[in-house]
């Protein structure tokens, strides 16, 4: 059990026979296929959704709390399944979309298309993983490198969501970051 190819896809009274299973299955949307962590992040987004009109501080400590227990279950998982970052287990795609999210001004008075940008670009470095979060990924083998990679993609995402704001007219992002 070294690699997503060799390892049989855990079950779902397996993911929930335990609270770090299920908080690293996301909540159990990391047992979606294909694409577990695109539907681990869309899962983030929802109940990001919910959490954010708590305010900017409760964000902060949602998310500092999500990170520190996300390196908790992932990590457990992980020594469980026999693989540090198992492609089911999303929890760190939910922490890493709430910092983008939580990092984007107003996020409820940002357009649906901004939210939606803001989505894509984190996929998109967290499937890339352009240097250094490579570096982290394939050196960091437990629950923090599992969740590390992932908050590196955010500020990837927010850097260039911030760029696009500040290069276009007023319009999509302009005004969530000026």
């Amino acid at each position: 059990m070294t690699d997503s190819k060799t390892t049989s896809w855990p079950t779902t009274a397996w993911v929930f026979g335990h609270p770090a299973r299920w908080l690293a299955f996301g909540l159990g949307s990391g047992l979606i296929r294909p694409a577990p962590g695109t539907w681990g992040t869309l899962a983030g987004w929802a109940l990001w959704a919910w959490l954010a009109p708590a305010g900017w501080a409760a964000g902060g400590a949602v998310l500092l709390a999500g990170f520190l227990l996300g390196c908790w279950a992932c990590h457990r998982t992980g020594v469980e399944l026999g693989q540090p970052d198992h492609g089911g287990m999303v929890w760190d795609e939910f922490v890493g979309i709430w910092l983008v999210l939580w990092l984007l001004p107003g996020f409820f008075e940002v357009n649906w298309l901004a939210q939606v940008w803001a989505v894509v670009l984190f996929r998109f470095f967290d499937i890339l993983k352009p240097y250094p979060i490579r570096v982290f990924d394939r050196r960091l083998k437990n629950g923090f490198g599992c969740m590390l990679d992932d908050v590196l993609a955010a500020l990837f995402a927010v850097l260039v969501l911030a760029l696009t704001a500040w290069l276009q007219p007023p319009g999509l992002l302009r005004g969530a970051f000026f």
